[in-house]
């Protein structure tokens, strides 16, 4: 929900993973298809950037949640660092189709929820891949941007969107570029991309059907209730895409007439269209049930998804050529080492007085730069986390992401996927082979090591067959051990961050495995003290 100020009137916008390091041919077929499993219902975060987003360099403020507000809704905002998050179907039904799904919120805020996560969960009752863009927002300069929207002039709400609207377009069209691109990561056609939004989203969604380049045309468009005026149109190109719009004739912030003129022109210029135009049902309907036919507006979604035949499993043709592009990226990429292989090649060795540190792990890790940049900025620190990733795939990237970057410490934090066992099965005994080995060659490098407590955990969201709470327990204390013999820093964030029932509370982390801001803010100062101990010892 929004509140947007206009004029003369206040609207109310309604708007993992773990064995020992085994390279066999007879074991290449179980692992991918435990692999694939693993992936279903794990919602992976992606940076849409490798490094700070063009043209927002010097933003360092951090993206945040609020859930209690007056619109009701959770809504996210103060996003600097863009990202995609994925929402898999189960690959039993999955059509190779993705859609990415971007919330609205007036450049402001993003209604997560609403506009955001149960559309992509609806998506994967269909076999889609979802996508959900957190795209660039106006910075809020308080902690309620609901209220700080609301109490904007014209002028200012004006000014913050000049600002905002250009970068979140160009967020939209590199997620279109970077879902084409990881297709077959995927198990998605690069020919069925789709891109939905709602009003500011829907600006974003519909701004991609104009002026794309090969790598981020959308292959079909669905703007709802979108703020789209003429000025932020451009020329129909003769390939351009199928158009589904929705939209309210009593939409509060009289945005019918966009969807409207988007429709015409669409039909004028001989290219598919579909328009739903209902009595009732204001602006921002999203996901909500008001019992009007408004709440149905999804069902005719899929309905043109169908028709398009979009929710059809992609050609069996089109399936043999990405099972194959896929089994080739594992057999050459398995550790992801191009994730950082740019960013890598950019960074010069350190000066002589430079104290560099590398975080190693995760997701956890991956999304520690996003919830809080402000504790990398202005710090020799280099974030290289990986989302999803085991300790053998670490292991096997340790040289190109810590050694060659010439750190004077590292810092390991990983274990938990292991025990979710989203690359099958694995021993403790494997997963702390695999974390004393990279200690290992750390110090043979001259490198301090820093080996961190796996974080309380008690259910894993994406595969809750396993409750991993023991094997925390007995890991960490094996790594304690370990670290304590070897004289090696250990880093004891289970401690701070566990709860009565031996997972993270509610207030710490938002999926019972990864922090919150307030998480991050607990891991901080002990990740620093740390570090200053690794740097005093021999």
């Amino acid at each position: 929900m929004l509140i947007i100020k206009r004029q003369r009137f206040i609207i109310v916008y309604q708007t993992f993973f773990g064995q020992k390091l085994k390279i066999m041919k007879k074991a290449l077929t179980g692992f991918l298809l435990l692999a694939v499993i693993s992936l279903h219902a794990q919602q992976k975060v992606i940076q849409l950037y490798n490094g700070p987003a063009p043209g927002s360099e010097s933003w360092t403020w951090d993206e945040k949640q609020l859930d209690s507000n007056a619109w009701h809704t959770p809504v996210v905002y103060n996003v600097s660092h863009p990202t995609l998050t994925v929402f898999t179907p189960n690959p039993a039904v999955n059509t190779g189709t993705a859609v990415i799904v971007c919330p609205g919120g007036a450049f402001h805020a993003l209604s997560i929820n609403s506009e955001g996560n149960d559309v992509a969960k609806w998506l994967n009752q269909k076999g889609i891949t979802a996508f959900v863009l957190r795209y660039r927002l106006a910075h809020s300069l308080t902690n309620d941007p609901v209220a700080e929207l609301s109490s904007k002039t014209p002028k200012q709400t004006e000014e913050a969107d000049r600002a905002a609207i250009p970068l979140g377009i160009a967020d939209g069209r590199q997620a279109i570029a970077y879902v084409r691109q990881h297709a077959t990561e995927y198990g998605i056609s690069p020919s069925r991309i789709v891109i939905i939004g709602f009003s500011a989203g829907g600006t974003v969604a519909a701004s991609s059907a104009y002026n794309y380049t090969p790598e981020n045309r959308p292959d079909y468009v669905a703007p709802i209730y979108a703020y789209m005026p003429p000025e932020l149109q451009g020329t129909i190109a003769a390939d351009a895409p199928p158009m589904f719009l929705v939209a309210a004739s009593d939409d509060q912030l009289g945005l019918a007439p966009h969807s409207i003129d988007l429709y015409n022109k669409w039909i004028a210029s001989k290219h598919s269209a579909e328009l739903h135009l209902y009595v009732k049902g204001g602006h921002g309907f999203g996901m909500r049930k008001q019992n009007i036919p408004t709440d149905h507006w999804i069902d005719r979604f899929g309905d043109w998804l169908d028709l398009q035949g979009l929710l059809k499993p992609i050609d069996p043709k089109i399936a043999a050529a990405m099972e194959k592009a896929a089994l080739l990226r594992s057999q050459q990429d398995w550790p992801n080492l191009r994730r950082y292989a740019e960013q890598n090649d950019k960074i010069p060795p350190p000066a002589a007085s430079e104290k560099r540190v590398v975080f190693l792990g995760n997701s956890i890790t991956d999304g520690w730069i996003r919830s809080d940049s402000s504790f990398f900025a202005g710090k020799p620190y280099y974030d290289r986390g990986i989302s999803g990733q085991t300790t053998p795939q670490m292991l096997v990237r340790f040289r190109e992401d810590v050694i060659n970057l010439k750190p004077a410490v590292v810092v390991i934090l990983a274990g938990i996927n292991d025990i979710a066992e989203n690359t099958g099965p694995s021993k403790l005994e494997d997963v702390f082979g695999n974390i004393v080995s990279m200690a290992q060659l750390a110090k043979a490098e001259h490198i301090k090591v820093v080996i961190s407590s796996v974080l309380p955990a008690n259910h894993f969201p994406w595969r809750p067959s396993i409750v991993p709470t023991e094997k925390v327990i007995q890991l960490n204390q094996m790594l304690k051990d370990y670290a304590d013999k070897n004289g090696i820093v250990y880093l004891d964030y289970y401690s701070a961050m566990v709860d009565s029932e031996k997972g993270l509370p509610k207030n710490l982390s938002f999926d019972g495995v990864h922090p919150t801001l307030a998480g991050y803010r607990i891991m901080e100062p002990l990740a620093e003290k740390a570090i200053t101990e690794a740097l005093k010892r021999k």
